[in-house]
């Protein structure tokens, strides 16, 4: 392989006893991409991040990093890696430079070279003024800069970040992507990155879509839900029933009942819902239309919601 993908899954699997966490999961990931891991939590998204950080070995597949097998070369992986883990690791009765500078020496990095990587790691990410701060003084945005501070000190190829913008708020969020669209324009940085958030799933160059351990469906966000082909129209009732059973009566299409509403896909969704106003119930106490979203995506896909609880493992 003379230049490999950044990241290649190939028929990836897992069980925790008899619940499968990961069930033949297959994508790559392109160098330089910004990549998401979109899914409801419990849909396998963690199971996946341990493995492709060298943490936990698949059942069977295979995991390659630029041509390298996460099982049978983990410590070649976990050079060209950086690793933020949803629970932050830093010590929190250091100081960020104190945090930083430990990290550094577990890679080998000393000296004059490791104070400059550590003001490069730190001012790329928005903490060069808070190097001798204790962790346990700083804000949560700002120890996840710090985490993400850590996993640059050895210039990795490859960044993974499990659920980077849990926990803090929309403010950190966007100076957060910020420094990822930086670390991929600047240095050449592949990012993939796992995430229950959709607005967050929206800013990925491509995302893999996972539920239930399964993959399924792979592709930008605006071709995933190009899929849809129509608006979504959504119907408030306390007689959902009724209201589900009168839209296959007039319209031939048999619409879902999910979150407390009944909705349907339509082509001409304002058209529809003026034709449909006039022969629906009176029992319709609220009508919306809107362009589809990666949530109307899963639940094309899956037929239940996001936000529907998955099963514990």
């Amino acid at each position: 392989m003379s230049n490999p993908a950044a990241l290649q899954v190939d028929g990836l699997s897992f069980s925790y006893g008899d619940r499968k966490a990961l069930d033949d999961v297959r994508f790559e990931v392109g160098r330089g991409e910004i990549f998401g891991l979109l899914g409801p939590n419990g849909g396998g998204k963690t199971t996946l991040f341990r493995i492709l950080s060298t943490l936990l070995p698949p059942a069977s597949g295979t995991a390659r990093v630029f041509g390298k097998d996460v099982v049978a070369e983990p410590l070649e992986v976990r050079k060209s890696i950086g690793v933020v883990f949803q629970n932050q690791s830093l010590d929190r009765r250091l100081s960020v430079e104190e945090n930083l500078t430990y990290q550094g020496m577990l890679y080998g990095i000393t000296g004059a070279d490791l104070k400059r990587r550590i003001v490069f790691a730190a001012d790329s990410t928005g903490i060069g003024d808070r190097l001798k701060d204790k962790v346990e003084q700083l804000s949560g945005g700002l120890r996840q800069r710090a985490e993400l501070a850590k996993s640059l000190l050895h210039q990795p190829q490859l960044l993974l970040l499990d659920e980077p913008s849990t926990g803090v708020d929309p403010g950190v969020r966007l100076d957060f992507w910020r420094y990822l669209e930086r670390m991929r324009s600047e240095y050449g940085s592949t990012v993939v990155l796992t995430t229950h958030l959709l607005e967050e799933a929206d800013k990925c160059d491509r995302l893999a879509i996972l539920d239930r351990g399964r993959l399924i469906a792979v592709g930008t966000p605006a071709e995933l839900k190009s899929r849809i082909g129509g608006d979504i129209v959504s119907l408030g009732s306390a007689d959902l029933d009724g209201v589900a059973a009168s839209v296959e009566q007039h319209l031939g299409i048999k619409p879902q009942v999910l979150q407390g509403q009944v909705r349907f896909e339509h082509a001409h969704g304002p058209e529809i819902v003026a034709q449909l106003m006039r022969q629906l119930p009176a029992t319709v106490d609220s009508v919306s239309v809107s362009r589809p979203t990666l949530e109307d995506v899963f639940i094309r896909l899956t037929g239940h919601s996001f936000s529907e609880p998955q099963p514990a493992a």
